[in-house]
């Protein structure tokens, strides 16, 4: 499968059918999830590969980690009505994901069933609460040694520091991240937000 086909079998995936605000819960791009994940694919780090998609949403990380022929995906959300969404999307994908409902803040959750390989995420911006992206690059060293995420633009220099001494960024790949009017509080139809695709290795 290349890069375009990936893109288009992505565009088929239902998004958000009530998305939260205080979620930061926007529809990944197909052509954003596309390029992480055949980047990382190129990498070796998909095919034959444990995948976890941390605060998956509607899953499409997850079902493209599928269709690149991971060796098991689990993906993992705060929200009951994301991850029922992200079920329909896999079946619809014919994708054999687990999903799970829960925080990546809950220290009680059986972390160490979901280590794996490679953590593939859109953590939160930290739009609506400053650093919600932290527990979510926490988390993710916790369970993988390679970590693919999408993080707001400039945001390299700050994870670097973040996970000095735990992690090395390996690369940083800049996109455009169309974001679509979703909430109330958008005044346009559509603004492109400069995002990065940050790999980091644990160390």
């Amino acid at each position: 499968m290349n890069l375009r086909h990936l893109e288009m079998r992505l565009e088929r995936l239902a998004g958000f059918a009530r998305p939260s605000a205080r979620l930061e819960q926007y529809q990944t791009p197909p052509a954003v999830a596309a390029r992480l994940l055949f980047h990382a694919y190129m990498q070796g780090a998909i095919e034959g590969r444990a995948v976890c998609d941390l605060g998956c949403g509607t899953g499409i990380l997850a079902c493209g980690a599928a269709l690149l022929g991971a060796s098991s995906v689990v993906g993992i959300d705060i929200d009951p009505g994301a991850v029922a969404a992200a079920r329909k999307n896999a079946d619809a994908v014919d994708a054999q994901i687990g999903f799970l409902v829960g925080d990546v803040r809950d220290e009680g959750f059986d972390w160490s069933s979901l280590r794996c390989d490679t953590v593939v995420m859109n953590p939160p911006f930290g739009a609506q609460k400053a650093h919600a992206d932290r527990p979510f690059i926490d988390r993710s060293l916790q369970l993988a040694s390679e970590v693919y995420g999408i993080f707001n633009g400039g945001s390299s220099p700050f994870v670097a520091a973040y996970t000095e001494g735990r992690a090395a960024v390996e690369e940083v790949i800049a996109c455009s991240f169309p974001m679509r009017r979703t909430f109330a509080h958008h005044r346009k139809d559509r603004a492109d937000i400069a995002v990065e695709v940050i790999h980091y290795r644990r160390i």
